[in-house]
């Protein structure tokens, strides 16, 4: 076994191999990039190096730099993860070249099923069943429209080289064929460096069905069940299960069989995950071979109790697989949900910024958490991102995503948009709690990929009220020593009253806070609450309104109160400004505070300068895209507090703006 390996990853990946290392007594080495200085996964590694700046070619991606820093700390093997240059033979044989393990299958192997043509033509030689279509060499425009006829429509057209749902169209009629081909080609030239293309018959509502399989260095090759990954958006899965339900012993037995026969046929060493198409009728059909650990192993590591890290490990030391394909036990039902910083409600586009707030469900012996990500940490726009997964184990389905239901419940997470609200949501879908699974679940009806547009309930606007008034008390009590200024809006013999400006979905609602200290009112437009007793610390607000107890964190920052109930519930309150009797406060500040963390490309606005309502003051580029921070109203510029090339945090101040009277002399609020 070896003494010390270098993880080429990062993120939970990273510190999942590390985890296992650890246990075997290994020394792990974390590589990461000047992005990754305060990441997670170097600091559960024993030592760390970093390997050049944010961009990924120039990091992650670059060879050299990975094999300077094994060879620099004296790792004996590396093992890649899975992305980046975990699929890539060139890699591989580098590693060789330098001496050091590379863990994973070899050159060969990884080189032949680099290309989804040529794969799929050495699986049919093999007797593996593959999809009806044209894989051949002849790309000719013509050539591959004749193909596209033989075939006939509906079809796939696919990039040979391409995977991720990049460089693929569906086509439904001849006539859609050229545009189709055209813009196959552009997307594959552009991701991937070729615009070679295979055409196949398209299986409508098809499932996800891919087999686990593993081989040593001795000749020995087995498969360790099957999962269902066919929850997918973008063609990439979200949620996974092993085993796949609803399939006939016989069905489960042929793929089994058919995944060893693939990887026998490669020649594979090491962990790899055969995939497969499978109709409504039962015909199955080889997709691909990810010649690497896959993102959800954890659901096949649940049901068979094995771990296959140490398993990879293992066999890369030369050592034969543990077990035969008898000794191999399945036990009960296991569900994985993927949690990404994303928007649902935006197409599921990529989010960036800080954690301010994230809460793990607990972790037990059928509930794993496996987390690349803390609070306080940085989602950057360089990378995937996924922030961990949560897998759940039960006695049957049923039971793991009522699990897993329950621990996504218990999930938090603030700052930055996420894919939690959906992915109860899809679990709770009638058509996948009975099973009815197909890759085109999720895309078929475009509700599932929305998140809810509930109202807000009353309770919870109160407690959003509660929050937002003893933040402005707090803040006024701290900056301000007179009476007329304590308690936010103390009055002479009368009840202090707070007027919090709350807007969501669009609407303002105006909520008066009565009293200081309970018994307590909240006023909204048509309900009184009444509060005997409230306890608001460390994020937590606890409060018995109307003679029952609500309990949220709240996560308050510059423009909205985010609260997460304990129950699973999330509610994102815009906070907006409310009359000050003060005309030198300023206003609207938190529309002149960086809406993402983004790099400052122009300003357009000078200290003392007037600007009226809706001027451009400054332009932010993030993810390749601008926003425009503009004026909220008319005022004076007293101070601007960034410059061009700045790079700045999501919430960070960028321009001072006093407010100033409109026309016809009134204060602008």
């Amino acid at each position: 076994m070896f003494d010390k390996i270098l993880i080429a990853n990062r993120g939970e990946i990273a510190c999942r191999i590390a985890r296992t290392a650890r246990r075997l007594g290994i020394r792990t080495v974390a590589v990461y990039s000047e992005a990754d200085r305060n990441a997670l996964h170097v600091e559960t590694c024993d030592e760390a190096v970093c390997i050049g700046p944010a961009e990924a070619r120039r990091s992650y991606l670059d060879i050299g730099r990975i094999l300077r820093a094994s060879t620099a700390t004296g790792a004996e093997a590396v093992h890649p993860g899975y992305g980046f240059l975990s699929e890539n033979a060139d890699f591989a044989a580098a590693c060789a070249d330098t001496g050091i393990r590379f863990i994973g299958p070899p050159v060969a192997a990884i080189r032949a099923m680099g290309s989804k043509a040529a794969a799929k033509s050495l699986m049919a030689q093999a007797g593996v069943p593959v999809t009806p279509g044209y894989h051949g060499a002849d790309q000719d425009d013509a050539v591959l429209a004749e193909n596209a006829a033989r075939i006939g429509y509906p079809l796939l057209i696919k990039a040979s080289a391409g995977g991720g749902g990049k460089g693929m169209r569906a086509v439904r009629a001849a006539a859609e064929f050229a545009d189709a081909l055209a813009a196959c080609r552009r997307e594959a030239k552009s991701s991937f460096g070729s615009d070679e293309v295979l055409i196949e018959k398209l299986i409508e509502n098809p499932r996800h069905v891919e087999v686990q399989v593993f081989a040593d260095q001795h000749g020995h090759c087995l498969h360790l069940f099957e999962r269902d990954c066919s929850m997918q958006r973008r063609h990439q899965k979200v949620i996974e299960e092993a085993p796949a339900p609803g399939l006939h012993s016989s069905l489960r037995a042929a793929l089994g069989a058919a995944a060893v026969k693939a990887a026998e046929a490669v020649g594979y060493v090491g962990a790899g995950t055969v995939e497969f198409l499978l109709g409504e009728g039962g015909e199955f059909y080889f997709m691909e071979m990810n010649t690497r650990l896959q993102v959800e192993h954890p659901v096949t590591e649940m049901i068979t109790g094995l771990d296959l890290v140490e398993w990879q490990l293992r066999v890369a030391a030369g050592e034969s697989l543990p077990l035969d394909q008898g000794g191999i036990r399945q036990d009960g039902h296991a569900i994985e949900a993927r949690i990404y910083a994303e928007d649902p409600a935006r197409g599921f586009l990529p989010a960036s910024g800080q954690l301010a707030h994230v809460r793990w469900p607990e972790r037990s012996a059928t509930l794993r958490v496996d987390a690349g990500f803390r609070e306080g940490d940085i989602v950057t726009p360089w990378y995937d991102s996924m922030l961990a997964k949560v897998v759940a184990h039960g006695a049957d389905r049923d039971s793991a995503r009522r699990a897993l239901l329950q621990a996504l419940e218990r999930t938090q997470i603030s700052g930055i948009a996420n894919n939690v609200a959906f992915l109860r949501g899809l679990l709770g879908d009638e058509r996948f709690i009975a099973a009815r699974l197909s890759t085109t679940l999720i895309d078929a009806d475009s509700a599932v990929a929305r998140s809810t547009a509930a109202a807000v309930p009353g309770r919870i606007l109160a407690l959003a009220a509660l929050a937002c008034a003893a933040l402005e008390r707090d803040s006024r009590n701290a900056a301000h020593s007179s009476p007329w200024w304590s308690s936010g809006s103390w009055r002479l013999n009368a009840d202090t009253v707070q007027s919090i400006g709350l807007r969501h979905g669009g609407e303002d609602i105006r909520a008066n806070v009565i009293g200081a200290a309970p018994p307590m009112q909240v006023v909204l437009a048509d309900k009184i609450f009444n509060l005997a007793w409230f306890n608001y610390q460390d994020r937590r607000l606890r409060a018995e309104i109307d003679g029952s107890m609500s309990v949220a964190t709240v996560i308050m920052s510059a423009k909205e109160c985010h609260l997460l109930t304990d129950d699973g519930d999330e509610w994102r309150i815009e906070r907006i400004a409310r009359l000050q009797h003060d005309s030198s406060l300023r206003q609207g500040d938190g529309d002149l505070r960086a809406p993402m963390p983004g790099r400052v490309i122009r300003i357009n606005v000078a200290a003392n300068q007037q600007v009226a309502k809706g001027a451009s003051l400054m332009v932010i580029e993030a993810m390749k895209m601008e926003h425009t921070v503009a004026a909220p109203h008319a005022g004076r510029i007293q101070a601007i507090r960034a410059k061009v090339g700045d790079q700045v945090p999501e919430g960070a101040e960028l321009v001072d703006l006093v407010p100033v009277a409109d026309a016809d002399g009134a204060a602008k609020n």
